[in-house]
């Protein structure tokens, strides 16, 4: 489906990078296919020098010689760069845009009329290949451009084809999930730390089980729940520490971080 087109990343920072990388890792597209832009000159030459991508700082110029765009720049600069690239985007390319926020309506409404565009919300496990990412398409989309963005994110990890309705609440959940599992990875360290283990050794003793955890849950066919409760023996070590979870409510912290995030995805949106 991509072999013979040609990519252009619009933002060579993290993500647009771990796209890059993974595209070229997983031989969906070979990086001679693929121009990366970016304001920031050294950060280009790391990507050609270290992907051996081409490299590029003229956004409109690049988007003319390319059948796929893929927007990975922040929401905060995304009206500006659609201005800019707008003279160069037709009907016959897909647009693809990773910003947080940004509905397919906006990047619709600021380019011409009847381009196909399609949001991503994909998270940074993506850069190990374990990613998730939510599609949806717009207006003008079709069900081909919907499949060639889910072949772009696979190679990084899962899609999930979605509603556009829900894109903020997932950007509040997958999207910025992994850094609410990295302050409980850095919290069980500081405990254990506390409690008589080195750091190095708490460090690979939460990262791992946070690792089994999470693939016993994926595997399994038993709900969290369930699994929860075949750690925890009636008046154990595991009832001890989850009594103390739920006194301090952590289910309400989690779900009002998850609101929080979603409002300031809603608000991204409204340009704020």
């Amino acid at each position: 489906m991509l072999k013979d087109k040609k990519i252009a990343i619009i933002g060579g920072g993290k993500m647009g990078s771990i796209i890059a990388h993974g595209l070229i890792d997983q031989k969906i597209i070979s990086a001679k296919n693929i121009i990366v832009t970016d304001v920031d000159a050294a950060r280009l030459d790391f990507l050609r020098s270290s992907l051996k991508l081409r490299v590029s700082s003229n956004n409109e110029k690049t988007v003319k010689s390319v059948n796929i765009i893929i927007l990975a720049v922040k929401p905060q600069s995304m009206a500006a760069t659609l201005q800019e690239i707008k003279p160069a985007v037709n009907k016959a390319k897909v647009v693809i845009s990773i910003a947080a926020g940004i509905t397919t309506n906006f990047i619709e409404k600021s380019l011409a009329k009847g381009v196909r565009v399609v949001r991503v919300m994909p998270n940074t496990p993506a850069l190990v290949g374990e990613g998730t990412a939510a599609v949806t398409a717009g207006r003008y989309a079709k069900a081909g451009d919907v499949k060639l963005t889910r072949t772009i994110f696979d190679a990084v990890g899962v899609s999930h084809e979605v509603e556009e309705k829900l894109m903020d609440a997932i950007t509040a959940l997958s999207g910025s999930g992994p850094a609410y599992f990295f302050l409980i990875i850095e919290a069980l360290i500081e405990a254990g730390f506390k409690t008589g283990l080195s750091r190095n050794l708490a460090k690979k003793l939460a990262v791992q089980t946070m690792l089994g955890a999470a693939r016993l849950c994926l595997e399994s066919d038993k709900e969290p729940a369930h699994l929860r409760e075949m750690v925890t023996s009636p008046g154990g070590t595991t009832a001890a520490g989850l009594k103390i979870m739920e006194e301090k409510e952590i289910r309400k912290i989690i779900a009002s971080a998850v609101k929080a995030a979603t409002q300031r995805s809603k608000e991204l949106a409204s340009g704020k």
